[in-house]
């Protein structure tokens, strides 16, 4: 029987004591992201189209949804092999909880607050946010008490490793406070399962909603891929879920068949050349790049006039400057009022935001005629 190397201890264990209920502790933490600020606002982020206004168009929600489910159910796949042990719960907990601290406008904004940050030595990564969010920020600095393995799943999730396709549990467990990049293996299997249950989900709906914003259409997908995938998010979702189940049943690490796994890279690059990377992306992304180091820097410049003076900010005219003051007073017992983490406090800020907001903020900001005196 196959399942993950470390114990129950490790596996469950809390950064603060709590009473136990009659939830599954990865039920519960399935809940506790649930109810979170941070999850709620996932419904108002990108996942490639910024601030679509067709509501049929994917949201960071609806994509970790997406995963959630699809994780859920390689588990249980496998499961029913009889060859492995693994929880449909916590598989589905770090599904919802992989994006939860995703930048507003996607991968681009992500970037762009990572540019903003490179000059003090700082990095932005989505995955090191989301278990910045759930074990620090959510709850205005008391974090979502969630058990190890579901943070450790969130904090390895990388969707954008193209370079494995036989994933094993790291050797030992991870210290999360340590992790500073993409390439650390999750501490269990169905973090394995999420990496690539994340590639899955995306895939397929960025190809429906590209054909729905026009850039490509059904015709452009490679003759392979339409032949041996599919060209529908269902079609995509169920080859890939099915092969990867029938490919890992009878062995002791989770991959795709050879064949699919090229197949998948083919599709990658697809999506890169035609949707990502499309002259219509490529000059949204400049533009938005643009816009959220321009507010970075309002951010910095208000700082340096008002510091921790949380009543100056109030005094100023536009909402973005009140709201700001308002963070920064939400949060002051975590942040300890040190004036050496304002780059973290507004990078934080910054990617707590929806497109929307992010997008009202920049018009206030960034065009002075717009400000509003109520």
């Amino acid at each position: 029987m196959i399942k993950n190397p470390f114990s129950d201890e490790i596996y469950l264990k809390r950064t603060h004591t709590h009473t136990p209920d009659l939830r599954d502790e990865y039920f519960r933490d399935q809940t506790k992201i649930i109810h979170s600020l941070p999850f709620r606002r996932l419904k108002h982020k990108a996942q490639v189209f910024f601030a679509p206004k067709n509501d049929h168009i994917c949201t960071r929600i609806e994509h970790v949804l997406h995963v959630a489910t699809i994780a859920a159910t390689i588990c249980r796949g496998l499961n029913k092999s009889g060859n492995w042990e693994l929880s449909e719960d916590m598989a589905y907990a770090i599904g919802l909880g992989h994006d939860i601290g995703h930048a507003p406008f996607g991968h681009e904004g992500e970037r762009a607050i990572d540019a903003c940050l490179k000059p003090s030595g700082k990095r932005f990564l989505h995955e090191l946010n989301s278990y910045r969010v759930v074990e620090h920020l959510a709850n205005y600095g008391e974090g979502l008490n969630l058990t190890f393995a579901v943070k450790d799943g969130i904090i390895c999730h990388c969707g954008e490793d193209f370079a494995n396709n036989a994933l094993r549990p790291a050797a030992k467990p991870n210290d999360l406070e340590l992790i500073t990049g993409r390439t650390q293996m999750p501490s269990t299997y169905e973090g394995c399962i999420v990496r690539l249950a994340d590639k899955i989900a995306y895939f397929g709906r960025d190809i429906e909603d590209a054909i729905k914003a026009d850039l490509i259409t059904q015709e452009d997908i490679p003759q392979e891929i339409r032949k041996e995938v599919g060209t529908s998010n269902g079609e995509i979702i169920n080859t890939l879920t099915l092969d990867l189940i029938g490919n890992s049943k009878d062995k002791d690490c989770i991959g795709f068949s050879a064949e699919k796994f090229q197949l998948i890279s083919q599709l990658r690059d697809f999506n890169y050349s035609r949707i990502y990377c499309s002259p219509v992306m490529l000059k949204r992304k400049e533009m938005i790049s643009k816009c959220v180091r321009d507010v970075f820097d309002y951010f910095r410049t208000l700082f340096a006039q008002h510091a921790f003076d949380y009543a100056a900010y109030q005094q100023e005219l536009t909402h973005a400057a009140r709201g700001f003051g308002n963070y920064m007073k939400s949060m002051r017992n975590f942040y300890t009022e040190d004036p050496a983490k304002i780059d973290t406090i507004i990078a934080d800020y910054i990617s707590g935001m929806t497109d929307s907001f992010a997008l009202d903020i920049m018009q206030e900001v960034l065009l002075p005629s717009t400000v509003r005196f109520v």
